[in-house]
């Protein structure tokens, strides 16, 4: 026999009230983590001469800035020439200052500051015979930071209006990539102490060493500002995630060998660490503690770094052919392959 109206709605009811009691109990259902879907858009020969270490893209332009040495090759986010900047000595890295209109570049014994109206070589600070790699402006201060190898091991902090040295901060080891949060901190990789230093932007006192285990040798460094997290690229093919109020190491995801270089996209809550072995992770932050590895980008031997445009979210990285390394020798025991003359290649992968 049929139900009738007010039976159907009061059993209607029971199911429903049912069901809202199970969702409390148990959850809603979680989201499946997304596929990145990079794929690869143009491989473009650039060529040309000198070597290449960090480089990045300006935020106003998206124009991308590789330095190679002794030149600056600048091209747009198609991959097209837009510029190629001379007089620069031994350039490693590059950051942007944008509301400065100038891009700082750590060099040989100097910071070289750059004109990005005119696109020519401004000035340079001297270093007083400092050996710094990877670099960094903090919009919060208005200061740029150099990371010092070599015997100083310590960070140098210049004026990014005057471009006056401020002050050293030591590092206790070698420095390699950093981050800052833009409320006055900074943190850098020490990599041969398998830990990060924390350190004030303003005061230049460090504020706290923390361990990085089971990280081993960090060397690329990206940051979450919203959630909080740093992202440490480690030789022991890990990328350790640290929640930086506290230091915490609180999970860690499996990468590629030969880590140089990190980057984290707010917009897709994507983290990349780029591998010389040809690969770039590609990490979903599903909860600030919780990452599920969506895609294993594959691109080319010694890709081992990569810049990544926040606005159209490509991912560009550089590399070239290779030849036999040089005989081994006392000083250099395990010498790098020799780079294949004008061979100079961009990648560009997109979603």
């Amino acid at each position: 026999m049929g139900l009738n109206y007010d039976e159907r709605m009061r059993k209607s009811s029971d199911c429903l009230g049912a069901l809202l009691v199970l969702t409390l109990i148990i959850g809603p259902a979680s989201a499946a983590p997304p596929d990145s879907s990079y794929r690869l858009l143009k491989k473009l020969t650039l060529g040309g001469e000198g070597g290449w270490d960090y480089f990045g893209v300006e935020p106003g332009t998206g124009h991308v800035f590789i330095p190679r040495g002794s030149h600056i090759l600048v091209v747009d986010s198609e991959g097209k020439q837009v510029a190629d900047i001379p007089g620069v000595k031994g350039a490693h890295a590059i950051v942007f200052a944008p509301e400065l209109k100038r891009a700082f570049l750590s060099t040989d014994g100097t910071v070289t500051i750059l004109d990005l109206e005119t696109m020519k070589v401004a000035s340079e600070v001297s270093l007083n015979g400092k050996d710094p790699d990877a670099i960094l402006y903090d919009a919060s201060v208005k200061r740029v930071f150099t990371f010092n190898g070599g015997g100083s091991k310590d960070a140098t902090a210049i004026d990014a209006e005057s471009g006056k040295v401020l002050a050293s901060v030591p590092l206790g080891g070698k420095p390699e990539t950093a981050q800052a949060d833009g409320a006055g901190h900074v943190y850098v990789n020490v990599e041969d102490k398998n830990r990060i230093v924390a350190f004030d932007a303003k005061t230049f006192k460090v504020l706290n060493t923390w361990p990085l285990s089971p990280c081993e040798e960090p060397a690329g460094m990206a940051i979450d500002v919203a959630h909080q997290r740093l992202f440490a690229g480690c030789h022991n093919q890990l990328m350790a995630v640290v929640d930086y109020t506290n230091g915490k190491v609180v999970t860690s995801i499996p990468i590629g060998k030969g880590i140089d270089a990190n980057r984290f996209d707010p917009g897709t809550g994507f983290a990349f660490a780029s591998c010389g072995d040809g690969t770039i992770t590609v990490a979903h932050e599903d909860s600030p503690d919780k990452y599920t590895v969506v895609q294993t980008i594959q691109t080319q031997r010694g890709a081992r770094t990569m810049a990544l445009d926040a606005k159209n979210h490509n991912v560009y990285t550089v590399t070239a052919e290779f030849g036999p390394p040089p005989a081994p020798t006392p000083e250099r025991p395990h010498p790098h392959p020799t780079v294949i003359s004008k061979t100079f290649t961009l990648l560009i992968f997109g979603r």
